[in-house]
């Protein structure tokens, strides 16, 4: 290795520095006009894509931004009466900056699009057309850390003057083992020191202790959410922003609410549209810290566990108790559930296969409070495992060579279910996985009780049984789910006082097949013994809406 050069033999030269330097001052502009933000989370669903993997324009085997802009009407084709699309409202792009990786998570220019992917101007024409279909768009932005080849690091490596070099952390001797007792320190290719990088020693760490890296880090917001017209970040491993250099503890330390808040306002003061939501790959317990002050959202990973494992087990006890726990404490808009994310077992895989259950989970999700975000291909049932790559498989959209995701050599070879699990197999039949979420997503989209009502939970007098209630103004709607494997019949629903108002109500059915009821509504607000169906169907949900008949 020649001092001087990177790993992969590229120069670092004057002209490394002076495209860094460049780079630090992003270009003034207006922000783009975008969806109304006002209550657009209101029955929103986003949709979580790697443009690698979604679709390729040109036939080099990786997806493209230009190959997401043919498919945006797959996504949403903007007009509310049609039901042959997903129906999102926003998206949440994988990282599409410059990296030397193929997932894009170690970024060598904050300021750039990733040549694989397209140009900056791909990026504006692709928010200009989400725009049209009224989609949001929101970038993956890594502020925790950049790649070791990032001019950055490279020059704060090779000259201890460099003014970079206290964007770093750097030490004789590696620091104290992590709270999991792994080392977080590695040694310089440059000299004999050590640097911190949490989550590897080509990802190092930046020191958001230094003035210079927040300012810069809030530079590179200003020119993704206004100069680009980004609509929102989606910021990764926040949990990890700070470290406490006597203890070695790595995991939201008190310092990293203070970043956040500071990050989180400044946003808010030139962007007040846009969206910031974090990942905070923790507990219920652990998240609520991160509010009320700091990023608008953050994903809700207990939330998650417990949907899934509901599903697997057959019993809801803990699911209604998760989702309480954090609608006693934060709006509903300010976090966000879902099913299994990029770093994680696919759904159906999670679920050995069974799409009885990988439907009866979408279900549960898409009923829930919060804003659920959705990974690319979970509509259609695809599967995947560690190792990543195999988690982030390209989209099959239709049968035959490539399932139509290129014309060329895919990057990554799709999973054999692609013969079944593609848009073309699946967006004509009225039973499959892709129409459910479509149907679930649409009427989400329409009730104002399921998109952001109150969650009100029932007693159904048995384990395998979960119901709630949501409520919004008048506007109420029921969730009752099986989640066993045989049929129940005539189950009762009731629930404590104060849950609708006294009188009789109706129920009408709005997803799967029951018959429209009548029932009574006690003097103090409780629901004595609703029997919603005469059979719940196994392993299924039934979502009915509530009217009011009048008082007794």
């Amino acid at each position: 290795m020649g001092r001087g050069r990177s790993r992969r033999g590229r120069p670092v030269g004057a002209l490394g520095v002076l495209l860094a330097l460049t780079a630090v001052a992003p270009r003034a502009a207006a922000q783009a006009p975008g969806p109304e933000a006002l209550d657009w989370r209101d029955g929103a669903v986003c949709y979580e894509i790697f443009v690698r993997s979604f679709f390729d324009s040109d036939g080099d085997g990786i997806g493209d931004l230009a190959g997401l802009v043919e498919k945006l009407d797959y996504l949403n084709d903007g007009d509310p009466a049609t039901r042959d699309d997903l129906g999102v409202r926003c998206l949440w792009l994988m990282p599409i900056l410059p990296s030397v990786s193929y997932h894009g998570y170690d970024v060598t220019d904050f300021y750039g699009v990733d040549r694989r992917y397209g140009t900056r101007e791909d990026f504006r024409r692709l928010v200009e057309a989400a725009h049209a279909r009224g989609i949001r768009v929101i970038v993956d932005m890594l502020i925790n850390h950049v790649s070791d080849e990032h001019p950055w690091f490279q020059y704060a490596a090779l000259y201890p003057d460099s003014p970079w070099r206290d964007w770093f952390r750097w030490a004789d001797e590696p620091g104290p083992p992590n709270e999991w007792g792994g080392t977080t320190w590695h040694r310089s290719p440059y000299g004999d020191e050590y640097y911190y990088g949490f989550f590897s020693g080509t990802m190092p760490d930046l020191d958001w202790e230094t003035t210079a890296v927040r300012e810069e880090m809030k530079r590179v917001a200003a020119f993704w959410l206004l100069d680009m017209g980004a609509d929102g970040l989606r910021l990764d491993a926040v949990r990890h922003l700070m470290e406490d250099p006597a203890t070695g503890a790595s995991t939201n330390v008190a310092r990293t609410h203070d970043m956040m808040r500071e990050y989180g306002a400044y946003v808010r003061a030139i962007a007040p549209d846009a969206f910031t939501i974090g990942e905070v790959f923790d507990s219920t317990a652990a998240l609520l810290p991160y509010y009320p002050d700091q990023l608008d959202a953050y994903f809700a990973f207990e939330v998650s566990d417990a949907i899934l494992e509901a599903v697997r087990s057959g019993s809801g006890r803990d699911l209604v108790a998760s989702v309480l726990a954090l609608q006693d404490a934060v709006p509903p808009e300010r976090w966000a559930p879902f099913l299994r994310n990029h770093d994680q077992p696919r759904t159906l895989t999670a679920l050995g296969g069974d799409v009885a259950r990988a439907k009866l989970a979408a279900t549960l999700l898409l009923t829930l409070p919060g804003l659920p975000f959705v990974y690319y291909g979970e509509e259609l049932g695809m599967t995947g495992d560690k190792p990543d790559p195999r988690i982030r498989t390209p989209m099959p959209w239709t049968i035959g060579p490539a399932a139509g995701f290129t014309t060329g050599l895919p990057w990554e070879p799709l999973h054999p279910d692609s013969l079944v699990a593609n848009v073309a197999a699946q967006a004509h039949d009225p039973g499959s996985l892709l129409a459910h979420y479509r149907a679930l997503i649409h009427l989400r989209a329409e009730s104002a009780a399921l998109g952001a009502g109150r969650l009100v939970p029932l007693e159904a007098g048995t384990d395998d049984v979960a119901a709630w209630l949501r409520v919004e103004g008048e506007q109420v709607a029921l969730v009752v789910a099986n989640l066993g494997e045989e049929p129940r019949e005539a189950v009762r629903v009731s629930s404590r006082p104060g849950a609708l108002a006294p009188g009789t109500w109706r129920t009408a059915p709005r997803l799967g097949e029951a018959t429209p009821a009548r029932f009574e509504v006690g003097p103090d607000g409780r629901i004595a013994e609703l029997v919603p169906a005469a059979t719940l169907p196994p392993l299924a949900a039934l979502v009915f809406e509530l009217a009011s008949a009048g008082p007794r």
